[in-house]
């Protein structure tokens, strides 16, 4: 069996997203080990926090060399929340922080229009839909989110949104307060992440990660 390594700089939802891939049959482990990371038949990249604390964390274990070169080699790679934030080249979260530049774009602040009305929370915290992007180039099909069906809904933990600069990148996406975000993108077949938590969302979830895995036959 293929195994398959998450990626563990410190900061977010490991156990969650272990109990994920063990819950599908995953040969699955957590590792902060850059060698172990290159090693992998695949790698998932989770994550609950600041950008510039998880970006400081990746450089400092050797992490984020060892993410690039296997993105390189075109190794599967599932990017969660902040793993999805940090493929992207910048962020504006505290001081302007260079990312891992996957994803040629920039990260910024959820900022939904003014609601006399309604007065919209930050950070993004539950349950919301999720469409499938304007372009004919990221279908869902024969992708992590061909289970989804317009509209489905997922669970969300964030205040903060990847803006790709090529929109063909973008594989779904989120309205929020009026806002609408990218809330999962896609570069070529083996980078797919998503701002969502599918380790969260449930039976679709589960659902996303063994569609995930069968696609890159990791099962």
């Amino acid at each position: 069996m293929k195994r398959v390594v998450i990626i563990d700089y410190k900061l977010g939802n490991l156990y969650s997203v272990h109990h994920a891939c063990k819950h599908i049959g995953l040969d699955v482990e957590i590792s902060s080990d850059p060698k172990k990371v290159l090693s992998a038949n695949a790698l998932i990249l989770p994550g609950v926090g600041a950008f510039a604390e998880g970006m400081k964390n990746m450089e400092i274990l050797g992490l984020a060399e060892a993410v690039l070169e296997s993105v390189e080699k075109e190794k599967p790679l599932l990017g969660v929340c902040l793993g999805l934030q940090m493929l992207f080249s910048e962020s504006d979260e505290f001081d302007q922080c260079k990312g891992l530049g996957v994803i040629k774009g920039s990260v910024s602040r959820l900022s939904p229009p003014k609601n006399n009305d309604k007065k919209i929370k930050i950070p993004h915290i539950g349950w919301n839909k999720i469409y499938a992007a304007d372009n004919k180039s990221c279908s869902w099909a024969e992708n992590a989110l061909e289970p989804c069906t317009q509209g489905e809904f997922q669970y969300f933990v964030h205040s903060y949104v990847g803006n790709p600069k090529d929109k063909k990148n973008i594989l779904s996406i989120t309205n929020y307060g009026g806002q609408e975000f990218c809330s999962a993108v896609q570069k070529g077949n083996h980078v797919v992440a998503t701002q969502f938590h599918p380790e969260k969302s449930g039976e679709i979830g589960l659902k996303i990660y063994s569609k995930w895995a069968k696609i890159n036959k990791l099962l």
